[in-house]
This record gives structure tokens, C-alpha cells and sequence, in this order.
């Protein structure tokens, strides 16, 4: 009789241990400047464990205030550490999840071959139509964007000439579609393979402007579930961090 009950239990056991974890969802709001390696990271991630990502991508002001108001987003990547900083003070994030995914890169980049020399010079000449930023009460490229012109002295110049975009994307479309001359814009945007993959850019000294820390949280309706906690532990894994450096990215 013992046998017979302990060999029922070791099937019983079999089959629990059978049974795979199920795949869950995880809803992310990402910063539009990370969207190229998001999109690589969740592909990986997704093949990786099974969990199935939802990316959503645009103005971190933006999504804060939509977390704000209830939307139903797990896994937010902001693009500065302001936002997800005062969302834990709001109380909307799980206590000790936050911490820093990348540090962004801001450049001034033109479509045009040869257009922007390597020491941004172009801004004082002032032989251009447009110059595309992103809305710096919304986008941190943008905030740095000003920071930039105010400790060159140019800000009063070149501010008549701004074609605003409301994220660092569509600022990116400004300049890419011709509508501007040249923009602020992330380096992730125009980096391919280590390298400014067309146009010509300069690639903004980190001294003239705060650094653009980009810290990632999980957000409390992501507790509990295991697709919106393996993703953020996969952010912090070495292999994101050398594809996330591959985008012109520090960590």
C-alpha cells in the first residue's frame, strides 16, 4: 500500500512539474527615443520566455500623466528620471523598482550630407531655415536642446526659427522630411552600427547640458505578474546593455 501511494505521487509530481508556466502580457510605455532597442529587447525577450510585450512609444509627460489617470500600462521607461522619481512619490510604483536603463545622448543632425560640421558651428551662422526640437516641458532631449543654446548664447537667435514637435520622433521627421533644416534629436536615432548612418550630425558634449538619465519603473499594476517583472530584470542584464550602448547610449 505505501508503495502503491508513493508511486501515485510521484506521477501526481510528474505531471505538475509537466505543466508549463504560462505566458503572460506585459503593457509598456516606452520614451520615443529608445524605440529602435525596445523594439530588439522585447523581440528578444518575447522569444526568450514565451511572455508576450506591448509596446506603446511617445512623449514621457505624456504618458505620465496618462498613468496618472488610470492607464493601464506595467513597465514604464521614461526618458529622464524626474517622471518615474515623482510617480514613486505619487505612490503608483512597486517601492525599490526604479532604476536608470540608459543615459541619452543628444546631437544636432541634418539630413543633408555636410551640412553640420563637427563642432555645431552651423547654429551661428545661421544659414538654415528650421531648427526641430522637441517640447522641452514634455521631452528631455528638447529641455537639453534649450540648455545647449542658452550656454552658447544663442537661444534668442535661433528660438525664432524653432519647429516644435511633440516628441523626440516627430522632431526627428522634421529634420528628415526636409521641413527643417536640422534638429536635436538622440543619437539612437541616427546611429546605425556605431556610426551616423546618413546626413551629417554633431554629437553635443555631454558638459553643456544635465545628463539625460532615462530611468526605467514598474508600475503597480505590473506587481505580480511575471511578464512585467522578467522584462525590467532583463533590462538590467548585460546583454541589453551592450545592444543598448550599440544605439549610442551610456549606461
Amino acid at each position: 500500500m505505501q508503495i502503491v501511494v508513493k508511486s501515485m505521487l510521484f506521477v501526481v509530481m510528474g505531471l505538475f512539474l509537466a505543466v508549463p508556466v504560462r505566458a503572460e502580457e506585459v503593457t509598456v510605455a516606452v520614451a520615443a527615443n529608445f524605440t529602435a532597442p525596445m523594439k530588439q529587447i522585447a523581440a528578444d525577450f518575447e522569444k526568450a520566455t514565451g511572455h508576450k510585450v506591448v509596446l506603446s512609444f511617445g512623449a514621457s509627460g505624456k504618458f505620465y500623466a496618462q498613468i496618472k489617470n488610470g492607464a493601464p500600462f506595467q513597465l514604464f521607461l521614461s526618458a529622464d528620471d524626474e517622471k518615474p522619481a515623482q510617480m514613486e512619490k505619487d505612490g503608483l510604483t512597486v517601492p525599490g523598482s526604479r532604476f536608470t536603463y540608459a543615459v541619452g545622448t543628444l546631437v544636432l543632425w541634418s539630413s543633408k550630407p555636410g551640412f553640420v560640421d563637427p563642432k555645431g558651428e552651423v547654429l551661428s551662422k545661421g544659414t538654415y531655415n528650421k531648427v526641430s526640437i522637441a517640447n522641452p516641458r514634455l521631452a528631455p532631449y528638447g529641455a537639453a536642446a534649450i540648455e545647449v543654446l542658452t550656454k552658447q548664447g544663442l537661444l534668442a537667435a535661433v528660438q525664432p526659427k524653432f519647429v516644435q514637435g511633440e516628441s523626440i520622433t516627430q522632431t526627428f521627421q522634421f529634420v528628415s522630411t526636409g521641413n527643417a533644416d536640422l534638429g536635436f534629436v538622440a543619437l539612437s536615432q541616427v546611429m546605425k552600427d556605431g556610426k551616423i548612418s546618413s546626413g551629417s550630425a554633431w554629437v553635443v558634449p555631454g558638459a553643456l547640458h544635465s545628463p539625460i538619465r532615462q530611468d526605467a519603473v514598474l508600475l503597480l499594476k505590473g506587481k505580480g505578474n511575471p511578464a512585467a517583472e522578467g522584462l525590467a530584470n532583463y533590462l538590467k542584464t548585460d546583454k541589453v546593455k551592450v545592444l543598448v550602448r550599440t544605439y549610442g547610449y551610456e549606461i
